[in-house]
């Protein structure tokens, strides 16, 4: 798949996919939920103040009162609407979690909820699918929204995690690219001795089903002709498909500069927990939430 209207696309229609919102009355959201229900990706069990979520559906919705894809679900209070939704995944009623109008750590903590939560031991981390002018590809960036400054451990395991994605959208054997302010090792700088660990462990078998090759600065990591004048030859530089970015403070910056200066097409996960926890931003469109929740739906299948 190239952009990520291929991903919707690649959807088949089916009774199995179904999505718990906590906080759905919003109008973003159902917008979001309207128009996957209009191709067919998914059902959705809403959490929220019901008489709230009737008045929404009622007046910008009318088309959605009564539908067989929509199960409201009574709750009072942010935190509730967290709880039950995140435990409608954990009983296997909804196969993917999607923030709704609610704060992040709210949805989080009962995420990591030790009776009902959704930990499976991993690390939990963010991937993003970007669609992007002049690439024939989606290029994958992690972790730009869960972990401060990764370990090296860590990174391992937000390799891992951005693989598992991109693999389920049908990239066999991604490309992961750590990157670095330069190609070479520096004693000075971390993000180099970690790259070049995550590209040794990857030859020995420790990080699975991809290529990892780094450090690489961003141009030689997606551009050919600049690995090129670089003299970095092979299969890897200039190929990548999931840029690992150092800490969250790049990756903010880079996820945001694809969004804001090259109006890049974006949808974004929760990797790691039980389930795909599609959490976006109030400032996100209801075409990114989309995109988010083709990605979240695919990925359910892993």
């Amino acid at each position: 798949m190239t952009t990520l209207t291929d991903l919707i696309e690649s959807i088949a229609v089916t009774e199995a996919n179904t999505v718990a919102v906590a906080a759905a009355a919003d109008r973003e959201v159902m917008e979001a939920i309207s128009l996957a229900i209009g191709r067919g990706m998914a059902s959705f069990r809403l959490y929220d103040d019901e008489s709230k979520l009737k008045e929404l559906i009622h007046s910008d919705f009318p088309h959605l009162v009564g539908h067989p894809k929509i199960q409201l679900f009574h709750v009072k209070g942010a935190a509730q609407a967290a709880k039950e939704a995140v435990k409608s995944v954990y009983m296997n009623d909804s196969n993917v979690l999607m923030k709704g109008h609610i704060p992040t750590a709210v949805l989080m903590k009962a995420v990591l909820n030790p009776e009902f939560g959704l930990r499976t031991g991993s690390v939990l981390s963010h991937v993003a699918a970007f669609e992007i002018e002049g690439f024939e590809r989606l290029i994958f960036i992690t972790d730009a929204g869960m972990n401060i400054s990764p370990d090296l451990q860590q990174k391992a395991q937000i390799i891992q995690n951005a693989v598992q994605i991109a693999r389920a959208v049908g990239v066999d054997l991604p490309i992961v690219a750590p990157l670095a302010a330069v190609e070479v090792i520096n004693p000075n700088m971390q993000a180099t001795l970690d790259a070049a660990a995550l590209t040794a462990m990857n030859r020995r078998g420790q990080i699975k089903d991809c290529i990892v090759d780094g450090p690489l600065a961003l141009d030689n990591a997606i551009s050919l002709e600049a690995a090129k004048n670089k003299g970095l030859m092979g299969d890897t530089a200039g190929r990548a498909d999931i840029l690992l970015v150092p800490n969250i403070e790049s990756g903010n910056i880079l996820y945001k500069s694809l969004v804001y200066f090259s109006n890049a097409k974006v949808g974004g996960v929760i990797a790691g927990a039980k389930a795909p926890i599609v959490l976006t931003s109030r400032a996100d469109s209801a075409e990114s939430k989309l995109f988010s929740l083709a990605l979240a739906i695919c990925s359910s299948t892993i």
